[in-house]
């Protein structure tokens, strides 16, 4: 088995690292060989180090994230700013390279979809390249069926329809909360998974005791409990 898997998200802050988290330690708990890489990423390297815990020392954090810049906007501007830059061919060289030795590679993506990586690149090119499966993440709330549309929509049509879509609960409900999923899917929105509320501090170990996101992670990468 060797699988490619692209966390990508509706905006920053989506829920991208907790859910990449999530399934890494669930698909080492399984045995299976895995990796996850956030290969570029800006205002610091928090997201990359929880990946790197995640592991459990399967892979360095200069393997899991080479690209790294300082000022918390996009990629683009922060490599700019430092006179570096990022080009997509190296990018790809590197998770084609990490691939190699593992069943899995999850790779998490930086801002939403379309937010610029480097130079003339972002997350939907190297979903592209690389044919990986996307899974987009987004909080459960009022607005999330258009930003879910319109991430759909940028994608390839032959990518769009591998494509799953995770609703995480947010700490606070709203209106339309309970609906999003159920209007999705009268939209033609395939692969919906709805992950609980997981809290502020939660412990990605104890998170993954709950069989309840033991499911929803297994069907999200077609496994068999």
């Amino acid at each position: 088995m060797k699988r490619t898997i692209f966390i990508t998200g509706t905006d920053t802050g989506a829920g991208k690292t907790v859910l990449t988290t999530l399934l890494a330690g669930f698909l080492r708990e399984r045995g299976i060989r895995v990796a996850a890489l956030k290969p570029v990423c800006s205002g610091g390297r928090g997201d990359a180090r929880l990946l790197h815990a995640a592991l459990g020392g399967a892979l360095a954090l200069d393997a899991i994230n080479p690209w790294h810049f300082r000022a918390p906007v996009s990629p683009l501007l922060a490599a700019q700013r430092e006179k570096k830059t990022v080009r997509l061919a190296p990018v790809l060289a590197h998770i084609r390279a990490v691939r190699k030795n593992f069943d899995v590679v999850l790779v998490e993506g930086a801002g939403g979809l379309l937010s610029p990586l480097g130079e003339d690149f972002d997350s939907r090119d190297l979903i592209s390249a690389l044919r990986a499966t996307p899974v987009i993440i987004a909080p459960n709330q009022l607005g999330v069926v258009n930003h879910i549309l319109l991430t759909l929509e940028a994608l390839p049509e032959n990518v769009r329809a591998r494509a799953r879509v995770v609703l995480a609960m947010p700490p606070k409900t709203d209106s339309a909360t309970k609906s999003n999923a159920g209007l999705l899917a009268q939209l033609s929105v395939q692969n919906i998974y709805r992950l609980p509320w997981l809290g502020a501090n939660f412990s990605a170990a104890v998170v993954l005791q709950k069989p309840r996101v033991r499911q929803i992670l297994a069907t999200m990468v077609d496994l068999a409990l």
